[in-house]
């Protein structure tokens, strides 16, 4: 296989959203739980935001445990440890916007996955857990067949 039909080896992923409550912690906890130690995996907001419970429960319900997130923005990340990323995917526009800037700076790729925001669903606790659980399952997905490869070569 030549050089270029290889996929690269990702060492490290950062999930980005709006607030760091709901999407990027759900698939940074799934991607932990894909890669284990073999990927470091990070998740941050462009805003600052509480935790969201409905994001734990539903994670909770396939086995993860994400119950000890705590949100964090960019810039909390930026001042911990630095933005060293070999790729970042965002899953909100105002999140993709965020990334596209890190870029300046960073020789990260960035990928856009489009993933809808449960928390503004309306209706019955159950109807409001089911947007939780598809954008979960979206996450489990996407993670599995974007990372898989890299996990592999």
């Amino acid at each position: 296989m030549d050089e270029e039909a290889r996929p690269k080896r990702i060492h490290s992923v950062l999930f980005v959203c709006a607030m760091n409550a709901v999407r990027s912690p759900m698939a940074e906890a799934i991607a932990r739980y894909y890669c284990g130690k073999s990927v470091y995996v990070q998740s941050a907001g462009v805003r600052k935001s509480e935790a969201d419970a409905f994001t734990a429960q539903v994670l909770d319900e396939i086995g993860i445990d994400a119950s000890k997130h705590k949100p964090r923005t960019l810039d909390e990340l930026e001042e911990w440890e630095g933005l060293n990323f070999d790729l970042i995917i965002s899953l909100s526009p105002e999140a993709h916007h965020a990334a596209l800037e890190l870029t300046r700076t960073l020789a990260a790729d960035v990928e856009y996955w489009p993933t809808p925001d449960p928390t503004l669903t309306q209706g019955s606790r159950e109807q409001v857990l089911d947007a939780y659980r598809h954008v979960r399952d979206g996450l489990q997905s996407r993670i599995r067949q974007r990372l898989a490869p890299v996990l592999e070569a």
